[in-house]
Formats: C-alpha cells, sequence, structure tokens
C-alpha cells in the first residue's frame, strides 16, 4: 500500500496485532486462539485521518525510511503498540459519593443489606435526580479523559440510576453530550432495571411501557441492560423488559450471578443476549452453557472482587470449553471505583487464571466485536487507528505492573491524545 497520504507514522514498533494473517477476527476469539497475539517483532504502522492504512514488517538488515513529508513521525523504538483497551462495562456516569458506604463495608455490613436499607444504588440515584446534564456531563468528562490516559480508546457508559423516564434519558443525554468534548469512542447502554423503586407503584411496568419506549425513539438500537439479582430486578422480570426491548429491535445484556445464582444464564440464552457479565456465582454448568453460546459474550469484571469480598468469575473452565470472554472495569461509585484497564488486564491475570496474551484479547478485540465495532480492537490495515504504545518492549508488562500505568503513548482516532 501506498505511503503517500500519511498523517502519522510509528516506526520501529513490536507491534500486537491481535489479527491472524494481518486480517482481524470477524468471529468472537475463543479457546486456545485467544492466547495468540499474531505479533510483528519489528513493523512500522502508517495511519491516514483516523484509519491504519499499513502496517509493515521491517526486515532485519532493512536500512531506516526517509521520513514523509507531512506526517507525523513516532519511534517506537522497539516499544510494544498495541490495539486501544476497549472498556466494554462501566457505570462512569454518575453524581454523588459513597465513601460513607465504604466505611459501612468495611465494618462487614453485606452489600444487598446496604440496598435494602437505601443505600448502594439508591443512594446514587437520589444523587442522578438531583443533578443537571450539565452536571452530570461535567463529572463524567475527567474520568473519561483519565480512562484514555491509562489506555482505553473506546468505552461503554450505562445509565440506571435515574430510574425514572426522565431521569434515565437525563444521563443517556449526558454521555451523548460527552462524546462531543471526548478524543475516543463512548457507546452508551441503557440499563433501564438496575434497581427496584419502591416509591413508584408498578414499577417495573412503568419501565416496560414507558421508559423503554422513549429512550428506544431517541436511541434507537440502544443496547438495553438489567441487573438480576436478589433485591434488584428477578428473572422473569428481566425477561419480561428484554422481550419487550428485542421487539423494539434492541439488543439486550444483563448482569448475572453476582451474589446469588438465580436461573439468569439460560433465560439470556434464550433471549440471544449479546453478553452476560459479573459471574462471580455462576454454576459450572450454566458457565458450560454460555460457553457453547455462539454469539454470547461473558463480561467478567474482577474490580468488584478486589475492591469488595475477594470472589471472581470462575472463568477458566469457561475459556477452556471455548468461551468467548472480555474484561471490563465496571467502574462505577460503589462496587468497583477503578476506571483502569491496565489494573484490569493484572487482576485478570492474577485472579481469573488467564494468561497476559488471554487478558489482552479479552481487553481488546472481543470486546470491541460485543459492542458491534468491528473496526477496532485490532492492529490491521482498514481498522480505526486506535493505538497504545506501551513503556516496555515486552507486551506482558502490561499484566505484570500494576500501580502505575504501563501505558505511555495513546492514540485515538489516528490523533495522539497522550505522550
Amino acid at each position: 500500500m501506498s505511503e503517500a497520504g500519511a498523517t502519522l507514522v510509528i516506526r520501529n514498533a513490536r507491534v500486537v496485532t491481535v489479527a491472524k494473517d494481518g486480517r482481524a477476527a470477524v468471529k468472537p476469539i475463543r479457546g486456545e486462539d485467544a492466547g495468540e497475539l499474531h505479533i510483528l517483532e519489528r513493523a512500522d504502522i502508517y495511519v491516514t485521518a483516523d484509519r491504519i492504512t499499513d502496517v509493515r514488517k521491517i526486515a532485519a538488515n532493512a536500512r531506516p525510511r526517509p521520513a514523509l513529508a507531512g506526517a507525523q513521525e513516532i519511534d517506537a523504538a522497539g516499544r510494544v503498540v498495541m490495539p486501544g483497551l476497549v472498556d466494554c462495562h462501566t457505570h462512569a456516569c454518575w453524581a454523588g459519593s459513597r465513601l460513607d458506604e465504604w466505611d459501612q463495608k468495611r465494618r462487614g455490613v453485606p452489600y444487598l443489606k446496604i440496598l435494602k436499607l437505601g443505600g448502594g444504588i439508591m443512594a446514587t440515584v437520589r444523587a442522578v435526580r438531583a443533578a443537571s446534564v450539565q452536571e452530570l456531563t461535567d463529572a463524567l468528562l475527567p474520568r473519561l479523559h483519565e480512562m484514555l490516559a491509562l489506555g482505553s480508546t473506546t468505552i461503554e457508559v450505562k445509565s440506571g440510576y435515574g430510574l425514572t423516564t426522565a431521569d434515565e434519558l437525563k444521563m443517556l443525554h449526558a454521555v451523548r453530550d460527552a462524546q462531543r468534548h471526548f478524543a475516543g469512542t463512548l457507546v452508551p447502554t441503557a440499563l433501564l432495571g438496575h434497581a427496584i423503586d419502591d416509591e413508584q407503584p408498578g414499577f417495573v411496568g412503568r419501565v416496560v411501557r414507558e421508559t423503554l419506549p422513549a429512550v428506544v425513539a431517541e436511541f434507537p438500537a440502544i443496547a438495553v441492560d438489567a441487573y438480576c439479582e436478589q433485591g434488584a430486578w428477578s428473572v422473569e422480570q428481566c425477561v419480561k423488559l428484554f422481550s419487550r426491548a428485542r421487539e423494539l429491535g434492541c439488543p439486550v445484556r444483563v448482569h448475572a450471578d453476582q451474589f446469588n445464582s438465580l436461573g439468569m444464564i439460560p433465560a439470556a440464552l434464550h433471549l440471544e443476549a449479546r453478553s452476560v457479565d459479573h459471574l462471580e456465582a455462576s454454576k459450572k454448568d450454566e458457565l458450560a452453557l454460555l460457553a457453547k453460546a455462539p454469539g454470547t459474550f461473558a463480561v467478567a469484571l474482577p474490580a468488584c472482587g478486589f475492591h469488595m469480598d475477594g470472589r471472581y468469575a470462575r472463568v477458566r473452565g469457561y475459556t477452556q470449553q471455548g468461551g468467548a470472554l472480555c474484561i471490563a472495569s465496571n467502574l462505577n461509585p460503589g462496587s468497583a471505583p477503578c476506571g483502569s484497564m491496565p489494573m484490569i488486564i493484572a487482576l485478570a491475570v492474577r485472579h481469573l487464571g488467564l494468561s497476559p496474551q488471554e487478558a489482552i484479547v479479552a481487553a481488546t478485540r472481543n470486546p470491541a466485536l460485543l459492542l458491534g465495532l468491528i473496526d477496532r480492537g485490532a492492529v490491521a490495515p482498514g481498522l480505526r487507528a486506535d493505538l497504545i504504545m506501551l513503556k516496555d518492549r515486552d507486551e506482558r508488562a502490561i499484566g505484570f505492573e500494576f500501580g502505575s500505568s504501563p501505558v505511555g503513548t495513546v492514540i485515538a482516532g489516528g490523533r495522539v491524545v497522550r505522550a
């Protein structure tokens, strides 16, 4: 491919392509394939506007190529260049603080008891209802910029702290407004089944009849999510919401088995859910069913176990049975106050039984496919130029280090946003 017109060239990089034979997979990466990163020991990457136009392997005895007129050049000097990280499960839009609740947890009060006493999600709901769209946007943007600096170039952001039609739409409007000021990509999700608001009679029916259609009218084909757990939405209530969402042309996702296994996995598979997230309390036989589902991902959220109770999703067997795995930060004001995907990779290697290579796949290409974004999560011609350069020459460093960022340079849509 011609170098003419390149606006950015990264030279002398160790390129983690996550793209077999130079082509990014269009199906989830499963089983043993998830451990293959497809590395070019030394290569140049050419970018024009927001797209990768060429990834050119450099021969051992090759002479340095001359600089291209008009192109920004970065010498990687052998450091790792890999796809930008894709954080496919966050609650990054919120108002208020839950530090007092954290003190209760530290004293041993169970989370579900805190929820029943009006804390947890409902505490954030009250703060979000009192905030304007502008205030939510202003609170969201600094979190997003920090996540971007840590390598997350694509970030999913859920609603779910409104629990009324107006307030759920307010949150989604804040996410949409934040995109105008954010160099990466935001993917909104309508988490309409987050908690049960006992102060609204017939709450579940109202969400299905009123809130869901109103959201879809403004955000067609948006993914619809729910939290299936004791004290939150039951399996039957989730099925009711998701069935209507599917009728309206929306994909569905579900939080399931965080504290209790309630049977949501079989129901989610029947509804062809795009993902089942959490899974800390999942049964082995249901994880086996999930592993064989062709279009459904598992999303593990290890920050919850680290912050709350030391429990982690048992996904080693799931991946060995051919499951398609993603990992995500679950950034939220209560159970996972962490927006660092490098930290999530480090936790996944230590507590989920993943190799660094598997964790990288679960943080790049697979979550991109989960979000329906086939143009990122790998390094190959034609894909969006969302890239990160590590400070190290070995990609395993992103799973080895913790407490500081292993990411040196971040490129979003072909533009260097952190150097």
